[in-house]
């Protein structure tokens, strides 16, 4: 039996991980400013994530959720502290499109509507509901098609209002910073926008925190820098660093029933410790303000170098947007320096690596990206 190929790969095997290194099978090592898709949130194979996935092993690895598993409330306790929600609910899943999937769910429930506002350039996840909201037709099929989502421009607020004056809006999904779509930031004013029509017309504020949350940009969610709430914010990538988890959490208004929502993996006893163990490293180690303070130090220098179009983004989240001329940069970061990166069509560099990265690192990065663009 061979691979389904749907996947574009670098003739590269990892072999080994730690901080924020990898290594190849051939003994070359590599840095990592990529993470996966953002998915290494506190370095690879940090000793104390692998200490408490190694202690809940020997205990037990999984049972349903048709009994207690008190690492659920541990998780849901502490997620509340470092995010400042502590008033919401938590639902685990195992995945960022698990997320949304639910949480346009949970909003249709809530309001019994059925309309769905999405942005232009959004990517939302892959499964049914999810792929129905990301602007992306080549990865939806026809079964995925559906008239209850409207796309609208990227920033457009008279677009915005007038789709609420004639729809009724179950909800409104947004990334903080698109990810897929190039790190375009989300305005504080245009979030607020969103927060005052979805309380004028009782529709759900659902976040979409998969890639830009976690602590990434400088804030537990991007979304945060509006001073704004959301109804329901959205979670995966970064909450295990690397094991599968996502959640939603949900404003205390939307109540809660038997059945309304369900996961079989969701919310294990070896995720929950995974995802612990990320939220007691972020806590320990300051890593949203070392985010912050190394994601601002490479945005400044990067927008020093003229040949750059435009930087984007915040804190570890950064968009390196290129002329034409230099679409071979990447490629040339990754097999001559040996620097994992990532890309947005159609030629931006995107930086998602671990919130632990260092200033080295960071500098590491510049002298390289310099050597190509000189």
């Amino acid at each position: 039996m061979n691979l389904f190929d749907v996947y574009p790969i670098n003739n590269i095997t990892i072999d080994k991980a730690l901080g924020s290194n990898v290594w190849d099978d051939q003994g070359n090592q590599y840095l990592d400013m990529y993470g996966g898709h953002a998915v290494i949130s506190i370095g690879h194979t940090h000793p104390h994530y692998v200490k408490r996935l190694t202690e809940q092993l020997k205990k037990v690895g999984f049972y349903s959720n048709s009994v207690k598993i008190p690492i659920q409330q541990q998780l849901a306790e502490k997620l509340g502290k470092l995010s400042g929600k502590p008033d919401y609910q938590l639902f685990l899943v195992n995945s960022g499109a698990e997320a949304n999937e639910n949480a346009l769910k949970l909003a249709s429930f809530y309001n019994g509507k059925k309309k769905v506002i999405a942005f232009k350039n959004s990517f939302h996840g892959r499964t049914s509901l999810a792929v129905a909201v990301t602007d992306n037709p080549k990865i939806v099929a026809p079964v995925n098609q559906t008239d209850n989502v409207i796309f609208l421009p990227w920033e457009d607020e008279t677009a915005l209002e007038a789709a609420f004056k004639a729809n009724e809006i179950s909800s409104v999904i947004i990334e903080g910073i698109q990810g897929v779509g190039g790190i375009k930031v989300a305005s504080a004013s245009f979030l607020q926008k969103i927060r005052s029509l979805c309380d004028q017309y009782n529709a759900v504020f659902i976040a979409d925190s998969v890639q830009c949350g976690y602590g990434r940009s400088g804030k537990f969610f991007s979304h945060d820098h509006a001073g704004v709430n959301a109804d329901i914010y959205t979670m995966a990538k970064g909450m295990g660093n690397g094991f599968p988890i996502g959640g939603i959490i949900i404003a205390p208004h939307i109540k809660p029933a038997y059945g309304m929502l369900g996961t079989t993996f969701g919310g294990n006893h070896l995720a929950c410790a995974a995802a612990l163990a990320v939220l007691e490293t972020m806590e320990n180690e300051n890593l949203i303000a070392n985010a912050e303070k190394v994601g601002n130090y490479l945005i400044s220098e990067l927008k020093k170098f003229p040949q750059v179009t435009e930087v984007r983004g915040r804190g570890l989240m950064i968009g390196i947007e290129l002329p034409e001329s230099l679409n071979h940069v990447r490629k040339e970061l990754l097999f001559k320096h040996k620097i994992f990166t990532g890309e947005a069509k159609p030629n931006v560099i995107r930086l998602l690596p671990s919130l632990a990265l260092t200033m080295e690192h960071a500098n590491e990065f510049l002298t390289a990206f310099s050597k190509e663009l000189n």
